[in-house]
């Protein structure tokens, strides 16, 4: 089996095992849901409803009318009962809207009478309008709203879909149970993808440690123009730019977006949560994610209710808090740490992970010995031992001469280092001093 890379990267340790052979399990929707009005790249929403309104399940209740937006929709009928200001698992407190389950599981009909079964007839503009009526976003960690990846500028051709099944973060196998259970829908949504952007060439990216995906995969895709591409397990094989390197040979170049090489990504989890929307009117009120960790004792993968707070999560997975040194919102390569389990799933939530200290591995930084891992590891050709040196003396704006803004902050750096050294938070804190010196 030919296997598609690209160069640089690393293969920690997977982690997967406890996990992989695990059916998604439904967890019971809880009594009360929170929901923040930001869950996407761009602008935050304003609510629609008002505290004492009575919701149904896929009722919108949050919109904007700004042009980087996707709307939010209730995950369960109930009643409104706080908007208010809440911790928020992608950073600090954003507005948050509580509703009360009546577990009457009564859903908007309007909403769900709203799709398009035979979108093989329908316009391009008709498509993008409903993908976004569904408040549909990237699934693969970054939240895009899907109805502007999708519309592409007018002069860039697009001749390629590019399927991102990697799912090459650490203990994850969210998008790995959706390719095995929901396979035929998911090929549908594909389908949809390539209809919106009005071509015929797609790949699916799925990393040869997922061995039944790809074979489930490449039966569901036989007669079409989908082809399954076997990617050598490696990390940060899911970046956008290494997919397109590894399985089109395309490189993007610095500054610009996979559009500018003729490509369009998406996650194999959006292609379903599209599916959905255009085929069966379900907005995106569910995450399908991992729970995992050695902080729990029982790991699962679970379909839970966008709103369902981290701390009922953990336990249904019968969490050991004496244990637990973090928690991570997704995976432990690029997930965010979570300074509370009063944070809820979102959208772009595929794993939440209690990690003990043997996990977390405390580390002291060492002198820098210039042994150039973090060079030959990185995937985007960058040399990351020097923003930690023009950190050390604050120099930040000579950064940019180095390519910062290209970093992916996958964390392979800090992870290669011999030395310890915190490159990665070098990183992140340069591109946060040279965003404020713009403003």
């Amino acid at each position: 089996m030919e296997l598609f890379t690209f160069k640089g990267g690393i293969h920690p340790p997977e982690n997967k095992e406890v996990t992989e052979g695990k059916s998604i399990e439904i967890f019971p929707a809880p009594t009360m849901v929170y929901i923040p009005v930001l869950q996407h790249i761009g602008a935050p929403l304003e609510p629609v409803v008002k505290v004492g309104d009575r919701v149904l399940k896929g009722q919108k209740i949050a919109d904007s009318d700004a042009f980087l937006s996707s709307p939010i929709h209730s995950s369960v009928s109930g009643t409104v009962k706080k908007i208010e200001v809440m911790p928020y698992a992608v950073n600090g407190r954003v507005t948050t809207i509580v509703i009360e389950n009546d577990f009457q599981d009564e859903w908007d009909q309007g909403v769900l009478d709203e799709k398009i079964p035979d979108y093989k007839n329908a316009s391009q503009k008709e498509l993008l309008a409903m993908i976004r009526a569904k408040g549909i976003v990237g699934q693969g960690g970054a939240t895009f709203p899907t109805h502007i990846k999708l519309n592409p500028p007018a002069d860039k051709k697009i001749d390629v879909l590019l399927l991102n099944g990697a799912e090459c973060e650490p203990y994850l196998n969210a998008d790995n149970r959706l390719m095995l259970e929901q396979t035929e829908k998911m090929v549908e949504g594909i389908k949809v993808l390539l209809a919106v952007l009005g071509i015929e060439k797609a790949f699916v990216g799925i990393e040869n440690n997922k061995v039944e995906a790809i074979e489930k995969m490449k039966k569901a895709c036989e007669g079409t123009t989908i082809q399954v591409a076997p990617l050598q397990t490696k990390y940060p094989q899911g970046g956008e730019k290494q997919l397109i390197k590894a399985v089109l040979d395309r490189d993007v170049p610095s500054g610009k977006l996979p559009a500018e090489v003729g490509v369009v990504v998406q996650n194999t989890a959006t292609a379903l949560s599209v599916y959905n929307a255009v085929v069966e009117g379900i907005p995106l009120i569910e995450k399908v994610l991992t729970v995992s960790g050695q902080g729990v004792k029982d790991p699962k993968n679970l379909k839970v209710v966008i709103g369902t707070q981290f701390k009922e999560i953990l336990e249904y997975a019968g969490v050991e808090r004496k244990k637990i040194e973090k928690i991570v919102m997704g995976g432990p390569m690029m997930g965010l740490s979570q300074h509370t389990e009063e944070v809820s799933v979102i959208k772009g939530t595929s794993g939440i992970l209690a990690l003990t200290k043997a996990e977390t591995k405390p580390y002291k930084p060492k002198a820098c010995i210039s042994c150039g891992k973090c060079v030959d590891a990185c995937p985007m050709g960058l040399v990351p031992l020097m923003y930690a040196k023009l950190a050390k003396f604050e120099q930040w704006e000579d950064m940019p001469e180095f390519y910062l803004m290209d970093c992916i902050e996958c964390g392979t750096c800090a992870f290669i280092c011999p030395a310890n050294r915190p490159l990665t938070e070098a990183i992140k804190v340069g591109k946060a001093k040279l965003r404020s010196m713009k403003k």
